[in-house]
């Protein structure tokens, strides 16, 4: 077991550990209420809530000391990509940008796009790392979210229980080992060591097939009541006023 947070009241109690400031600790907070309202009843495909890997994320990036806007990057970084807006549909919109600048600020907004922009593949990476020294602060400041997020995806062995794990496996090992050096160039030697340990750990472990679920992305759960059925609306409407 890793020693990352995985809920809120974990990832708070490591922000205060680390001596960031109450006002910090707020702004992180309020991300994750964003966070509770755009990812309800949502996995990996592992299995893992979604929540649990948002707030793993930002708790990675808040052990290397990054800047508070960061954090909260770490906890919204898939808020585009697979959060609940409403609209079924994934990728941003002006209304989307709006709500989440609304709850968290035009900077952590910002990078949350940023973020969702940034390509990452076996064709990304060689690039990437190309052009690593030239970067803007901000790319650079997207880049290590994108490595804390690598990094939580393959802690307890994560992407071992996906449908996928054999293709997930061979870009661990063929494309991944340019992001330990890409954490090493950036001045963050620790994020390297922590990437390279759930590297070897993933390559030596096996998973049973029983636990190998039959999800290779993200998948979404409704609650049994939320789903669209007469008999649901019609209760809800006797809740409201049973004697009408």
């Amino acid at each position: 077991m890793h020693r990352f947070p995985q809920t809120n009241l974990q990832l708070y109690g490591h922000l205060a550990e680390l001596g960031y400031a109450g006002t910090d600790i707020a702004s992180v907070g309020r991300a994750y209420e964003l966070a509770l309202e755009l990812f309800p009843g949502t996995y990996r495909g592992s299995g893992k809530p979604f929540l649990a890997h948002l707030v793993g994320t930002a708790g990675i990036v808040a052990g290397l000391r990054a800047r508070p806007p960061l954090i909260a990057t770490g906890l919204l970084h898939a808020a585009y990509t697979h959060g609940e807006f409403g609209d079924g549909w994934r990728g941003t919109s002006e209304a989307k940008r709006a709500r989440v600048r609304d709850a968290v600020g035009m900077e952590i907004e910002d990078l949350v796009t940023r973020y969702t922009a940034f390509r990452w593949g076996r064709e990304e990476i060689p690039v990437i790392h190309a052009r690593l020294d030239t970067m803007t602060t901000r790319e650079r400041e997207v880049l290590l979210v994108r490595l804390a997020n690598e990094l939580e995806d393959h802690l307890d062995l994560g992407v071992l229980y996906m449908a996928d794990a054999e293709r997930r496996l061979r870009f661990m090992r063929d494309d991944l080992p340019g992001a330990v050096e890409m954490a090493e160039r950036l001045g963050y030697p620790s994020l390297a060591k922590d990437l390279t340990a759930a590297f070897e750990e993933t390559a030596r472990a096996e998973v049973g097939p029983a636990l190998r679920r039959g999800d290779a992305e993200s998948f979404r759960l409704p609650f049994a009541s939320h789903r669209l059925r007469l008999r649901v609306a019609m209760s809800h409407l006797i809740a409201r006023d049973p004697w009408r």
